[in-house]
């Protein structure tokens, strides 16, 4: 029997190419066709999902005819309730057969696997999520050692399926090594480091594909399976840039984006006191957030960019306007480092061009790095070099490790090289949008952001 395998991965909620993309599954599409996704689908920056807690995402899977998704790790950014909520209410199957609540119970909703049908062809579809390391707490979830997952998940159903599809969300790396050693899996689409084949391969009797990221290639794959085994009969990865824009996804992105501004538009309390905003000044706003997280994390030192924000914040709060105002999925974190390297750093912001610099790197949706803000220190200066820094009242000392509350942007080194020189680093499910919707509500943290941490020693000038 011939079978024809359309396939999407990672595409981060960029619905514009995906619009396109659909017009191209609808194309190439027969009765004979399996339609996948690789997971990294829903990308919570998306404001149609943030305000409908991912039901958008499932409206555009099934209105696209998808029958299977994996979980990546960005379906699992917004929390395991909102895992669950989306896994519990989708029509289309969410698989991981390594993915565990932290308590290592199953997530609801969640299936290691699924059985589909095509004309009595008997289709084995299961995959793996990544493993988060350390940020896994934090989110509430457990990964299981995707290898043993994956071998146990086709032993379980070994002689129930003539097909094994294995669509894992770890990274071609992974696909290369367990193409060597596994056995009764016939297809692997890879997914999570965004590679783009120009057509499938076979290795080890294995058909291999990925399909790039963003929406902007889908993955077809036309097979035919008999007594022989599997044979790849044909593979393209095709681009979407050309291809016109689905209405029904157009339609859809439409009423859930209404949707979702009018849930989240809800005014949450007001600020009387504005907490504006600078890139290169000292402000309030960006003051609040390392108060903010060194409170949620109880350290030595909070440490905060300027840029995690682009806007100040007055008048009354609602969540469409905490996104607006730090759109950027970055979540607060603990780490240790040496006071030479926090010196480093702190003295790097007085330079404007370092402040200036272009802010990207994971999970970052600013425009520049921005000028890093303290609490519970106090950095004397005289507008070019740093003179001395104060942490809890005693002068810094380069030699010792200080506790740092800040976000996972910093924690990497992003901006501030020095930073990456850390140790025991934690995290939090929250985001640093929710550090501003917890403590500007708190008086004491208003008036306290207002209070300059940034000390010119003028008598220093030349």
């Amino acid at each position: 029997m011939k079978l024809k395998i359309i396939h999407t991965n990672d595409l981060h909620s960029h619905f514009e190419a995906f619009s396109k993309a659909v017009s191209l599954i609808k194309q190439f599409k027969d009765d004979n066709t399996l339609i996948l996704d690789g997971g990294d689908f829903a990308d919570f920056k998306s404001i149609e999902l943030q305000g409908t807690r991912g039901m958008a995402a499932l409206e555009l899977l099934d209105y696209a005819g998808y029958d299977a998704l994996t979980i990546g790790n960005n379906e699992m950014f917004n929390g395991i309730d909102t895992l669950e909520h989306m896994a519990s209410n989708s029509p289309v199957p969410f698989i991981s057969n390594n993915l565990l609540k932290s308590c290592r119970t199953k997530i609801d909703g969640v299936v290691s696997s699924t059985l589909l049908e095509k004309k009595g062809l008997r289709i084995l579809i299961t995959g793996s999520s990544p493993d988060m390391d350390v940020f896994s707490d934090g989110l509430g979830v457990h990964m299981t050692n995707y290898n043993n997952a994956i071998k146990a998940e086709v032993a379980k159903h070994a002689g129930n399926y003539d097909l094994c599809i294995l669509f894992n969300h770890l990274g071609t790396f992974a696909d290369d090594e367990l193409v060597t050693e596994l056995e009764g899996v016939d297809i692997i689409l890879s997914a999570h480091d965004h590679k783009l084949y120009p057509q499938a391969k076979v290795v080890n009797g294995t058909i291999m594909n990925s399909a790039g990221c963003y929406g902007e290639y889908i993955g077809v794959i036309e097979i035919e399976v008999s007594d022989r085994g599997v044979d790849l009969l044909h593979s393209q990865n095709l681009a979407t840039k050309d291809a016109h824009r689905d209405e029904g996804v157009l339609s859809i992105l439409k009423r859930n984006k209404e949707k979702a501004i009018e849930v989240l538009s809800e005014p949450l309390y007001t600020i009387e006191t504005p907490l504006w905003h600078d890139v290169l000044e000292e402000n309030p706003l960006t003051n609040l957030i390392a108060d903010g997280v060194r409170d949620m994390l109880d350290c030595d030192i909070g440490l905060m960019n300027s840029g995690i924000v682009n806007a100040g914040l007055f008048g009354y709060v609602s969540n469409k306007k905490l996104i607006e105002v730090c759109p950027s999925p970055l979540n607060p974190t603990s780490f240790e480092v040496q006071g030479k390297d926090l010196k480093e750093a702190i003295g790097q912001s007085l330079d404007a061009g370092i402040c200036l610099h272009d802010g990207k790197g994971p999970g970052f949706r600013g425009r520049f790095v921005g000028r890093l803000h303290v609490s519970g220190a106090e950095v004397i200066h005289d507008g070019k070099s740093i003179q001395e820094i104060f942490i809890g009242g005693e002068s810094l000392n380069d030699e010792k490790w200080y506790s740092v509350a800040s976000s996972d942007y910093l924690q990497r080194g992003s901006g501030y090289p020095a930073l990456a020189n850390n140790r025991g680093e934690k995290y939090l499910a929250e985001e640093i949008k929710d550090v501003i919707r917890i403590y500007a509500e708190k008086n004491e943290f208003l008036t306290k952001s207002g209070i300059s941490r940034w000390k010119e020693n003028v008598d220093m000038k030349v």
